[in-house]
């Protein structure tokens, strides 16, 4: 007996672990990449896959990310999904195993006297403790499939983990790179007000003594007035910017430290990356395949419910009506038993159950089509926009070396007496305006490699 019932358990576990699990197999969709990308310039190079922001050469932006990427609140709620969704798998694949049980209790009753013969006890206790078991065999993979899509949320929840962050590293070397801009466009305004100042000084004394008129003071004194009031504007943006920068490294807003100036941060090589390299490096294109992964799987599932459900259930233990012979072998009690259960008439339930996630596959495969075509759109921008920003700064700067030597040399011809001061007052509102371009433009540059690294997937210290 006891041989045959081991025989029938093996038989059982041969087929729970070699069953067909219902549903199409996962395999990833045909997409039309492109070979190479739009705009692709020629100092492209290849890099190892590592914190890309440590090549602006600044260890206090380095110190920031790091703080950000332990403090982060939205790092930090990423990581908790993550755990979430583990724990939903190991709730899910724990199906998969016999489900073992204890019990154990005691019941005192009374029966009608009506109903026993005259004389008997109408009091009975009885004393039970046992040992339950219960395995629901997966025969046709519902359960397998199952924890095929909590293992790809689980998967798509890490890549989301992993695009938090480089969302995140970004967004602190981004706004880095603009405070240290805003810094050099705030010592340019104060330097340039000083100036001004200077200026007026003189021209006030000038006319105090009848030299010139009270026309070229107000000149003057106008064009002081335009520099200064920038200087607030700006300490506004300064303000703003180290508030954001201190959320994003998870503190209250606050001071942030400075490193290097802005012409003393590097600008970041470009890297050469293949554009089907993106689907593997991407964190929401590979969250977005986990996704497609896990709608596969919930397709097999909800198929599986047209088959038959077999359990395996098992109860030993211990039942008697006295507490002192509740170890006595006499009191040994057992029971097994097998059911099998499946549908027959259900109203379309199934069905219905079976198109939605049919519906929930095609959405995810849209949406994994979407992602990549956008990942492509925003590499490709990011690209175009490394040569383009570079030109720009580049003629900016040269601008504002001309524009430098033109004021020189207007404010050489008034001192000369050969020139009006509308010269002078010219060369310098147009010096100051480029400077403040130039300023802008060197931020745009180093913002659009920070730009194109994001839009390639990043590097990480640990992958």
């Amino acid at each position: 007996m006891a041989r045959a019932v081991h025989k029938a358990m093996a038989a059982c576990l041969v087929l729970v672990l070699g069953g067909c699990a219902v549903g199409p197999d996962y395999e990833r969709p045909e997409l039309d990449m492109p070979e190479t990308w739009r705009v692709m310039p020629d100092e492209a190079v290849e890099l190892a896959n590592a914190g890309w922001w440590t090549q602006l050469g600044d260890p206090v932006l380095d110190e920031l990310i790091a703080t950000a990427l332990a403090d982060n609140l939205d790092v930090r709620i990423a990581a908790a999904r993550v755990e979430r969704f583990s724990a939903a798998l190991q709730t899910t694949r724990s199906r998969l195993m016999p489900q073992l049980g204890y019990g154990a209790g005691a019941e005192r009753s009374r029966a009608s006297e009506l109903l026993l013969p005259t004389g008997a006890d109408p009091y009975s206790t009885q004393y039970q403790a046992a040992l339950s078991a219960d395995w629901q065999l997966d025969l046709f993979g519902r359960v397998r499939r199952e924890s095929e899509a909590a293992q790809a949320r689980v998967y798509a929840s890490q890549q989301a983990q992993q695009g938090v962050m480089l969302s995140l590293t970004a967004s602190v070397a981004a706004a880095y790179v603009s405070l240290r801009a805003l810094d050099r466009q705030l010592e340019i305004a104060e330097a340039t007000a000083a100036n001004y100042q200077g200026t007026l000084d003189i021209f006030r004394l000038r006319h105090a003594q009848g030299v010139v008129s009270r026309l070229e003071v107000a000149q003057v004194e106008s064009q002081y007035q335009q520099a200064a009031a920038t200087i607030p504007l700006i300490q506004g943006q300064v303000a703003a910017q180290e508030n954001l920068l201190s959320i994003l490294v998870g503190a209250a807003p606050g001071a942030v430290p400075r490193g290097a100036a802005l012409a003393e941060l590097a600008v970041p090589a470009v890297p050469a990356l293949l554009p089907s390299a993106l689907l593997e490096r991407r964190p929401d294109v590979l969250q977005a395949e986990q996704n497609l992964v896990a709608a596969n799987a919930d397709v097999g599932a909800a198929r599986a419910l047209y088959f038959p459900e077999i359990s395996l259930t098992g109860v030993l233990g211990q039942v008697s009506a006295a507490l002192g012979d509740i170890t006595d072998s006499a009191a040994r009690s057992w029971s097994a038993g097998a059911a099998l259960t499946g549908p027959l008439f259900t109203g379309g339930a199934v069905r219905g159950q079976v198109a939605v996630a049919e519906a929930a596959r095609e959405e995810a495969l849209l949406g994994y089509q979407a992602v990549v075509l956008q990942a492509l759109r925003e590499a490709n921008d990011a690209l175009a926009g490394v040569t383009a920003t570079a030109g720009n700064y580049a003629a900016l700067a040269r601008r504002a070396d001309t524009l430098r030597e033109y004021a020189r040399l207007a404010r050489m011809r008034f001192d000369a007496g050969v020139a009006s001061y509308l010269d002078v007052l010219y060369a310098d509102n147009e010096l100051f305006a480029a400077e403040l371009a130039a300023v802008a433009a060197r931020q745009s540059q180093q913002v659009n490699m920070i730009t194109l690294y994001q839009a390639l997937g990043g590097g990480w210290p640990e992958r």
